[in-house]
């Protein structure tokens, strides 16, 4: 089996979003084609409400998904269509915007103010861009748990959503200290992990990866080979990720997905494959006729 190596190692960076959330953003607005057919993703894990509580109110989508993943804390959300809901701790929320949706997402602060989740954008192709709006609310009862002879735990919160264009693998990875997991991944399929709790060696061994752009953002894996919390893993092509946790165990999320190969021209919440369609977005949000 031919295992995946490391091109790529970051740390997740503080920023604000929204009305005033604190969170870090792990990828977003750059390196596009390295990501394609994702496109952002946000953690935003806080433990005082005044970080998060004024959350994210009305505010427009098109041309993308987005999946909303909590791990404690709750989410309510409404939308122009009439929608509403609230998503706990382990429930998934898919939004297919598709030709476009204005909605918020507004965190409630639980008795012991931790909110934790994670926000990941997907790209639509191009012959999906304008579809029809859509949400699945996934609770975490109907996301499939599989627990291996080694005791390492896997929710594959992405086999809950079907007809997914981009055929996404969205796995939550818990691995016991020690251990050792091994998931195929198809070939040709961009494919990530982003580490949450304790820390993880990746691949095997100690790959060499771009240290091109930015000094800080990147580790040196000659020194340490084992990735922590915020950590940013992108790996080449291959059939398959291997993952060693390290003496506390690690806990991480592995993402997969085919790539579009399509232009993208993206504006803050709207993503489209050509600038004039970009135009035509915010001029049609600007006249009240973004809502199809």
């Amino acid at each position: 089996m031919n295992i995946r190596k490391i091109i790529r190692v970051s740390k997740s960076q503080p920023t604000l979003e929204g009305a005033g959330v604190h969170l870090r953003r792990v990828f977003g607005f750059g390196a596009t084609e390295l990501f394609d057919p994702f496109l952002l993703l946000d953690d935003f894990r806080g433990d005082k409400p005044e970080d998060y509580i004024k959350g994210f109110p009305w505010h427009p989508h098109r041309g993308i998904e987005t999946i909303t993943y909590l791990t404690a804390g709750s989410v309510e959300h409404a939308d122009s269509l009439g929608n509403r809901g609230v998503i706990n701790p382990g429930d998934v929320q898919w939004m297919t915007a598709g030709s476009g949706i204005i909605h918020q997402e507004m965190p409630v602060a639980p008795p012991d103010g931790r909110m934790y989740g994670f926000q990941l954008w997907a790209n639509l192709p191009r012959a999906q861009k304008m579809m029809e709006p859509r949400y699945r609310d996934i609770k975490a009862a109907e996301i499939p748990v599989v627990t291996l002879e080694n005791g390492v735990v896997i929710k594959v919160i992405s086999e809950s959503v079907k007809d997914i264009v981009i055929e996404p693998e969205y796995l939550d990875v818990t691995i016991p200290a020690g251990e050792t997991f091994v998931n195929p991944v198809a070939s040709g399929h961009t494919c990530f992990a982003y580490v949450f709790e304790g820390s993880v060696r990746f691949c095997r061994e100690q790959d060499a990866f771009d240290y091109d752009a930015v000094g800080e953002n990147y580790f040196d894996l000659d020194r340490d080979p084992f990735h922590g919390n915020h950590s940013l893993v992108v790996f080449s092509d291959g059939e398959a990720v291997q993952a060693t946790a390290g003496k506390d165990g690690a806990r991480f999320l592995l993402i997969s997905g085919k790539p579009l190969r399509e232009p993208v021209a993206w504006y803050g919440p709207i993503v489209m494959n050509t600038e004039e369609e970009l135009r035509t977005a915010f001029r049609e949000y600007q006249e009240g006729t973004f809502i199809k």
